[in-house]
């Protein structure tokens, strides 16, 4: 079946039947191998490539990725709700600019890790402007792509499992951009995301179709109100442990190098092992934790997520120079809690987009909303831990203990506060008002 082709009349809007998913789910999943390959260079390598390679200041980095994670979160509502247009039109126009986008996130990328300048204030400048057209096409890519498998429908089983195939797919994604750049560099490594793109963007033409269902003309108007989703209880809950719960996961993310190269002190060379335990554990947790759904339902799956990474941190606080066999169990826990937000909470707000009414109407704006969340966390993560390390003392390459417990605490510490408080939240808002 081509992306292009309608659901069978038997099957009933909103269902993801047992022939669609496996059928079509590796090939809807797949762009997330890609997807995924960018977002770690991004996000984890960027802010330490640049200090090492250019000595760029760590509180300028900081400028730099608050500013421009924070336009590029501001925006996608708006990227939402052009989403829901194109999808309004055909699935083809969708497609259409998808490959579009595509070819301009590569575009981008490439200029980030090759810049024709060094000095600053140009680098900086260079930097910027790279940056934000590589994470304006990506946000714009990742939304047409959610809201193509959230169209999909079906219960909480099936959604779990069509978030799934994108989130393992994008679980192996990071694990090659983990070890792509040291084993093929970076031109190499442009190179493979160019191919896995490309790849990817050819399976996803041959997914089967999301519903594309007429609608009554003013109530799309009414969905596709950029504020539309704040009206509903479901997604102001669910949005506000998510928030939380990503500030937890974006501190940690950001400054992992960072403890691992002078908190451990571990080689350059050992630690593509530690990001490809962390990621290769997520992804195999997976099919665990989905089959913990249909016993234990999705809200209460993702809240032992967020225990086990609680108690895996707290161990982590402990780890000094040289404690390297003991962070690759930190990697292998931390990284199958990571499973249940890769998994869970995507599927959870499909849910709450059925519940609510606006399946096959406003997709794209709940998930630009979405999208905007997590950029504000990997934002505030970059924007306010890093120039206050560099406050309370810390600079890369720092011995001295005063410096090493500052990181120690905002980068083990503070997530296991944000990550109780986020466990606390989704008991108290989500799963008390359960059935």
């Amino acid at each position: 079946m081509t992306a292009l082709a309608a659901r069978p009349p038997s099957a009933p809007a909103g269902a993801a039947s047992e022939t669609i998913v496996p059928a079509g789910g590796w090939r809807y999943g797949l762009m997330g191998f890609p997807l995924a390959f960018v977002a770690l260079p991004l996000y984890v390598v960027l802010p330490h490539f640049y200090a090492q390679s250019f000595g760029v200041p760590l509180a300028a980095l900081g400028a730099l990725l608050l500013g421009v994670r924070l336009l590029d979160a501001f925006i996608d509502p708006l990227l939402g709700r052009w989403c829901d247009r194109l999808y309004a039109r055909s699935g083809t126009s969708a497609l259409r600019w998808a490959a579009v986008l595509s070819v301009a996130m590569v575009l981008g990328f490439v200029s980030l890790f090759f810049p024709p300048v060094q000095a600053m204030p140009e680098l900086l400048v260079w930097a910027g402007a790279g940056l934000l057209l590589t994470t304006i096409a990506y946000s714009a890519l990742t939304i047409l792509h959610q809201s193509w498998g959230a169209r999909w429908g079906g219960d909480a089983v099936q959604r779990s499992r069509i978030v799934a195939w994108r989130e393992g797919c994008g679980v192996l994604g990071v694990v090659t951009a983990s070890v792509a750049p040291g084993v093929l560099g970076w031109t190499g490594t442009s190179l493979l995301f160019a191919t896995a793109l490309t790849c990817a963007y050819a399976a996803w033409r041959r997914a089967p179709a999301p519903d594309l269902l007429p609608t009554d003309t003013g109530r799309q108007a009414t969905a596709s109100a950029l504020w539309h989703p704040f009206s509903k209880p479901r997604f102001r809950r669910l949005l506000l442990v998510f928030l939380v719960n990503g500030i937890a996961s974006a501190v940690p993310a950001t400054l992992v190098l960072f403890f691992v190269q002078d908190r451990l002190q571990v080689p350059a060379s050992q630690q593509s092992l530690f990001l490809g335990a962390y990621f290769v554990s997520a992804a195999l947790a997976i099919p665990f934790w989905l089959r913990c759904v249909p016993r234990i339902g999705m809200g209460r799956t993702w809240g032992v997520g967020m225990l086990l990474s609680v108690a895996t941190f707290l161990f982590a606080a402990q780890l000094g120079a040289g404690d390297s066999s003991a962070f690759v169990v930190v990697c292998v826990l931390s990284g199958a809690a990571l499973g249940t937000d890769l998994a869970l909470p995507a599927a959870l707000l499909a849910g709450v987009i059925a519940e609510d009414g606006d399946q096959g109407q406003a997709e794209g704006l709940y998930f630009g909303w979405w999208n905007f969340v997590t950029k504000l966390n990997l934002a505030l993560a970059a924007g306010l831990a890093l120039p206050a390390l560099q406050a309370w003392g810390y600079a890369p390459g720092a011995r001295n203990e005063e410096a090493l417990q500052a990181l120690t605490f905002a980068y083990c510490l503070l997530p296991c506060a944000l990550k109780t408080l986020a466990a606390a939240l989704l008991y108290g808002l989500i799963l008390r008002k359960e059935p």
